[in-house]
Order: C-alpha cells, then sequence, then structure tokens
C-alpha cells in the first residue's frame, strides 16, 4: 500500500505541470493587457541576451538566421505524466512580430521538475513561415542544444530550424523537445483584440463624461 506522501507528490507534479492553464488547452497565446505584452516582450529580449552571455557564439548563429521564437521561462514538470507551458515572442529580422505559446504534453517516468528558457532558430523566411501559419508541431526529429561556451557553434539546422535551451537553476538532465507544439498570433491582432475586448471608459465614444448637461427650455410667448 503506498502511502499519503506518494499520492501527494503526484498530485503537485501534477499541478505543477498545468500551472496557470492545461496542458491540453493552454492559455491565449497573447497576454490580455498591453502591460503585459510589453513586459513578455522584455523578458523575452532578456531571455536571448542571457543565452548569448552564456555563449558567444550564439549571436553569429543568430546573425545568420531569418528570426527566431523564444520562451523566456518554460515550466516542465511531472511523475508518471507530466507536460510543459511556456509563453514567449517571435522575432523576424530582429523585430519582434507576434507572440508564441508552447504546449508540451508527455507521458513518462519523469520524475521531479525543470524550468529553462527554450530559443528556437529559423534559418529561412519559409522555415519560419511554417510557425506563422498558425498551430506548429515540432515533430519527432528535431532535437535541443544546451547552451555552453562554443554551443553555437557547432550546432547544425535540422528541417530549417535549430533549438537552444537553457536551464534555470542546476543542470538540466535532459532536453526533450518531442511533442511540442506553438501557436503564433501577430502582434497587430493582439492589441486590436485587446482594444475591441477593452471597456468603455466614461466620456470615450459618447459616453457619459460624468458632468451635468444643462437644459434650455424656450417659452413661447
Amino acid at each position: 500500500m503506498y502511502p499519503a506522501r506518494f499520492f501527494g507528490s503526484i498530485l503537485t507534479a501534477t499541478l505543477v505541470a498545468a500551472g496557470a492553464c492545461t496542458l491540453t488547452t493552454g492559455c491565449a497565446t497573447a497576454p490580455k493587457t498591453h502591460e503585459e505584452r510589453m513586459s513578455l516582450v522584455a523578458e523575452a529580449d532578456a531571455a536571448v541576451q542571457s543565452m548569448i552571455a552564456k555563449d558567444q557564439s550564439l549571436r553569429g548563429f543568430l546573425d545568420r538566421s531569418h528570426g527566431y521564437a523564444v520562451f523566456p521561462s518554460v515550466g516542465k514538470a511531472g511523475l508518471i505524466a507530466g507536460g510543459a507551458y511556456g509563453r514567449g515572442v517571435a522575432y523576424e529580422q530582429g523585430r519582434p512580430i507576434g507572440y508564441v505559446e508552447l504546449n508540451q504534453g508527455s507521458v513518462g517516468a519523469q520524475i521531479g521538475g525543470q524550468t529553462f528558457a527554450e530559443l528556437i532558430v529559423f534559418e529561412s523566411q519559409a522555415a519560419m513561415e511554417r510557425i506563422k501559419a498558425g498551430d506548429f508541431d515540432m515533430g519527432a526529429d528535431l532535437s535541443a542544444v544546451a547552451l555552453k561556451t562554443g554551443a553555437a557553434g557547432s550546432a547544425q539546422f535540422q528541417g530549417g530550424m535549430a533549438v537552444f535551451v537553457q536551464p534555470k537553476g542546476g543542470l538540466m538532465a535532459e532536453a526533450s523537445i518531442k511533442g511540442q507544439k506553438i501557436n503564433f498570433k501577430p502582434m497587430d491582432e493582439a492589441e486590436a483584440a485587446s482594444a475591441t475586448e477593452r471597456p468603455t471608459r466614461p466620456g470615450e465614444n459618447g459616453g457619459n463624461s460624468g458632468s451635468s448637461s444643462t437644459t434650455t427650455t424656450t417659452t413661447t410667448r
């Protein structure tokens, strides 16, 4: 008979893996507010700089690419069943163009949790168009490169892509990206959707500004 703490561990790992979103449905691809979206872009920029600081050869690798998608923090955890989730930003020719969402479901004897930053580099415009088209599956043949000094210098594109990961808080025992699915939402669409959903404030769009109105009465003699 299993001890109570065993079942508690399973429950804890499941909750951590799911996070605030479910692994099957995920969250919205883009953060809801303008401030949250700008914060995500800042985190993505910082993650790329942190990766370059870890491996200077990554800068040249990015310069030779058409674009990339970076996830500042991908949460991964599980016991018996686990998965991963993360949000990030897609860049084309060095310019942020959209938001990306990563979902990964997995089944296996994974014990413990992992948090890491992930960078997907696209060799050409054709490779990047695949992710911009909508739902994208990373497939089973692509492998990730754990960042360390000189790692990007010897990295090769596979199917027009290369994937780098940077673990947070220690070494990463594995960096499986099999089954990762990426969603993409253009920045302009995210901003337009946010503007549509924002409630009308007093005084906007013909709303009541809160000031009193004066009624003029004309008396006919």
